[in-house]
Formats: structure tokens, sequence, C-alpha cells
């Protein structure tokens, strides 16, 4: 299993970061909430709100970035080095883009975002 492999479990586990302080963060998550999480959600404000939309990017995102390491992989032109490397990292702009998204700095979290999108374009030019 290599590290881009263990990245991938990783990205698909950080929206699920964002549901733990989505839904705690704030401390009005009950169990009265969970009978009725979507309208929970649609009613958050503020940290909350963003904390899910944080969410929703990286359910978005992470299909995309799967399927690049994988490409990576089987074309298998790009080093394990590169592919390993692009991977982290993605992840590393993924933290920051949460971070940024938690704190509301919209335009710091704008060009975090833009460059995991590049780095998810970089695991296919690597491959050519």
């Amino acid at each position: 299993m290599t590290v881009a492999f263990w990245c991938v479990l990783i990205a698909i586990l950080l929206p699920y970061v964002c549901t733990v302080i989505t839904r705690f963060g704030g401390g009005k998550f009950g169990l009265r909430e969970n009978h009725d999480p979507r309208a929970f959600l649609d009613g958050l404000e503020g940290f909350g709100k963003r904390a899910h939309s944080a969410q929703l990017n990286g359910f978005e995102v992470a299909p995309a970035f799967a399927a690049a390491v994988i490409i990576a992989h089987i074309a298998g032109t790009a080093s394990l080095v590169t592919i390993n490397v692009l991977a982290v990292l993605f992840i590393t702009s993924r933290l920051l883009y949460i971070i940024c998204y938690l704190a509301d700095w919209a335009i710091l979290r704008t060009l975090v975002w833009s460059v995991g999108m590049a780095l998810i374009a970089a695991f296919f030019f690597a491959s050519i």
C-alpha cells in the first residue's frame, strides 16, 4: 500500500472530521437534532455552517483525488515518489482549506482550494 493510497483514505475521512466539528463544535447538537439532522444543518449559521460547507466540499473533491491517484498508479509513468509527494501535498492543502473555511478566511480559502485542484491536475501531467 503506497503513501498515496493512504492519502486517499484520509481524503475520504476528512469530511467526517468536519461533520464532528459541525455537530458538536457549536454545542447545539443533541439527541433531538439527530432525529432530523438535515433540518438542523439547514438552520446553521456562522462557524457551524462553514464547517458543514467544508464537509460538503470534501465529499465533492475526494472522488477526483482518488481517481487521480489511481490513474497515476495505473499509468505507471510517474515515479512513486512523485505520486506520494503530490498526495501528501493534496492532503496538506485540504487541511489548510478546512482551517481557512472555519476561520472564515475566504480569499485564502479560495487560493488553497485552487492549489488543491492544481495538485489533482498534476497527477495527470506527471503521468504523461
